[in-house]
């Protein structure tokens, strides 16, 4: 890792699949290949923004902007979770609002 915010973006991902845990498992309760697909896009996200994390020049930007485009994925299982009544709006607030945050924070990366 090259620096401390590279460890604290890196540590924000982890968190996020924290937060989504629940709602991941709730899911699979219910529909479990929306659940395996929010596992492989949270897992991505991570895995992306550390191999980016340790690259360098283009292929550190390609791999940022794959970590972004499984957040976005990610997004957008947990808002087709709530609408198809598996988990409530209340209930994910916290981990969309996670989401929102490290996409800006990918979107940073990305551009540099």
């Amino acid at each position: 890792m090259r620096n401390h915010h590279h460890l604290d973006i890196l540590e924000h991902s982890v968190e996020v699949i924290r937060l989504a845990r629940p709602i991941v498992e709730a899911v699979a309760r219910r529909d479990r290949d929306l659940a395996a697909q929010l596992r492989r896009a949270l897992s991505s996200v991570v895995l992306n923004l550390a191999e980016g994390l340790g690259s360098a020049g283009g292929n550190a930007r390609l791999r940022f902007e794959s970590a972004r485009g499984s957040l976005y994925e990610a997004r957008a299982g947990v808002r087709v979770a709530v609408a198809w009544g598996y988990v409530s709006a209340e209930s994910v607030g916290d981990t969309i609002e996670s989401l929102s945050a490290l996409g800006g924070r990918l979107f940073g990366l990305a551009r540099r």
